[in-house]
């Protein structure tokens, strides 16, 4: 893998907030704006080295559905922040496996292997237009003879239509929130339902605020029940809501994508249940719930928590990033492993898993050593010849 200087395309700006991408601009803390697209440098890798890294993505997945089940077997839900009354429900959601569709596995990769687990974005990834569909139309525009680490459209039709072959209504609803104001939200819903309109499912694309229940089921705001529902809406602030409980009640109707059981694999403490079942795995790094156990640097990281900037760095016992920004809730406390370098930039690799499968892949980079709000996402290509 290395990192490549490119030439802007002259009308980038407009052809990216065509194919969706509205969410571009980013505003700095002295008022100024930035582009969270960046196709002044692209990413090259190997081909053999990305079919190392789907091997290593899809053996993550594996491990994390094992845990997941050992989590549930040996009753650790106290340990996840996850309140009493609804282990059951999240025990029987693994148990009953109803469908679920796609993560993000965060990866440290410097281009020298192995490469190492940051944390499973597996309830709710977003940065999904842009590595789909917006870095495609960049490889067709400016390297049409080579190829993409990119099967993400192809694989979530697919899994839409394995999910819709197993329903008795073909008709799904697609949420979320309308708190989210930048617009990203939206738009992965949208693209979500587009690919599950392309499976054949009747789709329902609504704000998650507009859901109903009638006493007996969730509606839509047509009254219409809602029998399949994806929602672009963690599981950790639905169970904090009034509608959580009877969100997981057995006789409530509604199969909810992604089920109640990634909870587990979205919450950080999977790094450290990971840690404990694959003490030295190559893929892992150490972590921790009790304390961080001597680690002279570490990252403290909430346990809860959608993708963003609230952990503490610490390096020889001194906070050298995010001093102070952190919640009461508890933490895991990973062993602190310093993005690589690139051009002066901090580089993660966002691996994508769509039922079970690797699907492609997201570079993202910051001034930052934490990839936060201010991160740019930079297109990638396969330096070999594009197949088929």
């Amino acid at each position: 893998m290395r990192r490549e200087p490119s030439t802007p395309r002259p009308d980038w700006d407009a052809t990216i907030r065509a194919q969706g991408l509205v969410y571009v601009d980013t505003e700095l803390p002295d008022g100024g704006i930035m582009s969270y697209w960046d196709e002044t440098a692209a990413y090259a890798f190997e081909l053999d080295e990305v079919l190392r890294l789907e091997e290593a993505t899809e053996e993550l997945h594996r491990m994390s559905v094992a845990a997941a089940e050992h989590i549930v077997a040996r009753n650790r839900y106290a340990e996840f922040g996850i309140p009493a009354w609804a282990a059951e429900a999240v025990a029987r959601s693994l148990r009953e496996s109803p469908p679920n569709l796609y993560g993000r596995f965060d990866l440290w990769y410097d281009g020298t292997w192995p490469p190492k687990l940051l944390e499973y974005n597996a309830d709710t990834p977003t940065s999904l237009v842009e590595a789909s569909i917006v870095q495609w139309y960049w490889l067709e525009h400016t390297h049409p003879e080579a190829d993409q680490w990119n099967s993400l459209h192809e694989r979530l039709v697919g899994a839409w239509a394995k999910i819709g072959a197993g329903l008795h209504d073909p008709r799904v609803h697609v949420v979320w929130s309308e708190e989210e104001e930048s617009g990203e939200d939206q738009i992965t819903a949208g693209y979500l339902a587009e690919t599950a309109r392309q499976a054949g499912l009747d789709v329902t694309l609504m704000p998650i605020q507009r859901i109903g229940w009638d006493g007996r089921r969730f509606v839509d705001a047509d009254d219409r029940p809602i029998t399949t529902c994806f929602k672009l809406y963690p599981w950790e602030w639905m169970l904090a809501e009034p509608y959580g409980p009877p969100a997981l009640e057995p006789g409530t109707p509604t199969t909810w994508i992604e089920p109640a059981w990634k909870l587990l694999l979205s919450n950080k403490a999977l790094l450290a249940v990971l840690w404990e079942l694959h003490p030295g795995h190559e893929y892992l790094l150490p972590a921790y719930l009790d304390s961080p156990r001597g680690m002279t640097g570490y990252v403290a990281k909430p346990l809860l928590g959608r993708e963003g900037a609230s952990v503490r760095i610490i390096t020889e016992g001194a906070e050298i990033a995010n001093p102070g920004i952190y919640g009461d809730e508890g933490f895991c406390y990973q062993e602190f492993r310093a993005l690589p370098e690139f051009a002066g930039n901090h580089m993660v690799l966002g691996s994508w898993i769509v039922d079970g499968e690797s699907a492609g892949v997201g570079v993202r980079e910051s001034a930052s050593l934490i990839t936060d709000g201010y991160a740019r996402f930079l297109p990638h290509y396969i330096d070999a010849p594009r197949v088929g």
